[in-house]
């Protein structure tokens, strides 16, 4: 029991997930800062709103000017599929940053039906009753 304690201690302060994301933004907590590690084309397709973007291969050279070193970092990538974001949390954990991998990425928030943006601005919402209850007033 010991083993499997630390095991998913040690996991759960690594990771975190789109609702948690979700819930910490609608409470106003800015004590963390979201990065988007996947392509300038994946952005431009659709983001989370308040990400900023920097892909994981620009990590070690845009990071230390762009994000203080004391401010947690939660990345994302396209989805469970996808381990861009293991790659940009390393990346980010090599320079120093307390950082946590947001499991599920963009897919994973877009069908929560959590809030999307591109640069026209909004995306619609969908709520997929696969990875979550739906309640009437969301349909």
């Amino acid at each position: 029991m010991t083993d499997a304690m630390a095991f998913f201690t040690d996991k759960l302060s690594h990771e975190t997930d789109p609702s948690d994301v979700y819930a910490a933004q609608e409470s106003g907590d800015d004590s963390f800062v979201l990065v988007d590690v996947r392509s300038a084309e994946a952005w431009a397709q659709g983001r989370i709103p308040g990400a900023v973007h920097i892909p994981y291969r620009q990590i070690a050279e845009r990071a230390p000017h762009e994000i203080d070193i004391a401010t947690p970092v939660v990345v994302y990538c396209w989805s469970p599929g996808c381990n861009a974001g293991a790659k940009g949390a390393l990346e980010f954990a090599k320079l120093g940053y307390s950082v946590r991998e947001m499991i599920g990425g963009y897919e994973y928030w877009g069908r929560e039906g959590q809030p999307l943006v591109n640069d026209e601005g909004s995306l619609p919402r969908t709520f997929d009753a696969r990875v979550m209850a739906v309640r009437a007033e969301q349909l």
